[in-house]
């Protein structure tokens, strides 16, 4: 069931782990990997849709629009990334994952994740410079941020995937979780975990400060500016620019500090798995909505483009 192969560095070169999933909710399997599924298409289509959207009109190329269709990027991979091994184990009965198929999905999952983390700054950021008016950020300076973004993202949890390889993991390999997410990885160890720990906790710690640090001094910028705005058709086209980015931080990173408070007992795993499948299931279908509902440049672009494709349609 459980295959271990260890080396002369005491290390885990062929190991396969089970994953509990929702296996003790079976008759909400299929009722599960309906919603999930349904989920997982709306997701997609609508990120996608809102990258096309942005590409195909030059009116809103424009410093936040390129960072959406970044956000759009980067919800459509950390959902591909969890969702489709989700679904799986939902209808399958064998639900094993490699040792170095896990070590992926938490390297890829956690990379995007704190990416996500630092593009909801920078698109903070953003709003405030937008504010000033007689700044403008070159296409450069975005092309940086952006860039920084995922630099930072890959090489946080380079670290945390390098000393999560380095422990050696026994028993029965069995996760009681639906991916490979860290304290459901660690829980399975038989060594010393602490220095991983440590770094995990360290850089998740920094990385929400900062992101949180950078998003908070630009909206009290923003408010400063917003509040001196002689006219009242100024301050109502700030704020609405703003709804948006702020109902997706404001979920993004409630669910992130709601998770770090759940104690990981046996009692909480359920907890656990269900803010987990929120946060990589809920929070990538719930942007594109957040910003076509609200954005009145992609709502228009949205209905000329159905226009002309029913206009060639009847032609």
């Amino acid at each position: 069931m459980v295959h271990v192969v260890r080396d002369t560095g005491n290390q885990s070169s062929v190991f396969t782990f089970i994953l509990v999933g929702f296996s003790e909710f079976p008759h909400l399997q299929a009722p599960l990997f309906l919603l999930f599924l349904t989920i997982y298409t709306v997701t997609l289509v609508g990120n996608l849709g809102i990258i096309v959207i942005i590409r195909i009109n030059p009116k809103i190329q424009t410093p936040m629009y390129f960072f959406l269709s970044h956000l759009s990027f980067l919800d459509i991979c950390y959902s591909s990334v969890f969702t489709p091994k989700l679904l799986e184990i939902l209808v399958v009965e064998d639900r094993t994952v490699s040792f170095n198929g896990c070590m992926t999905q938490f390297f890829f999952i956690c990379m995007f994740v704190i990416t996500e983390m630092f593009m909801l700054a920078v698109m903070a950021y953003d709003r405030f410079v937008a504010l000033l008016y007689t700044v403008v950020m070159s296409h450069k300076l975005c092309a940086f941020l952006v860039a920084g973004t995922y630099t930072w993202g890959g090489l946080c949890f380079l670290i945390i995937t390098h000393s999560l390889v380095q422990l050696s993991y026994c028993g029965s390999g069995l996760m009681n979780h639906f991916g490979c997410e860290y304290s459901a990885i660690i829980s399975i160890s038989c060594s010393d975990s602490s220095f991983s720990q440590m770094a995990y906790l360290a850089i998740s710690i920094f990385s929400e400060a900062c992101s949180l640090l950078i998003t908070l001094a630009s909206y009290i910028f923003i408010v400063v500016i917003v509040i001196r705005m002689p006219s009242k058709g100024g301050l109502r086209k700030a704020f609405s620019t703003c709804t948006s980015h702020l109902t997706a931080i404001n979920i993004f990173h409630g669910i992130i500090l709601l998770l770090y408070c759940v104690p990981h007992s046996r009692n909480s795993w359920i907890l656990v798995k269900v803010m987990i499948a929120l946060y990589t299931v809920m929070i990538p279908v719930l942007n594109p909505l957040n910003y076509s509902l609200r954005n009145k440049d992609v709502k228009e672009t949205l209905r000329r483009l159905i226009n002309s494709k029913l206009h060639s349609h009847s032609v």
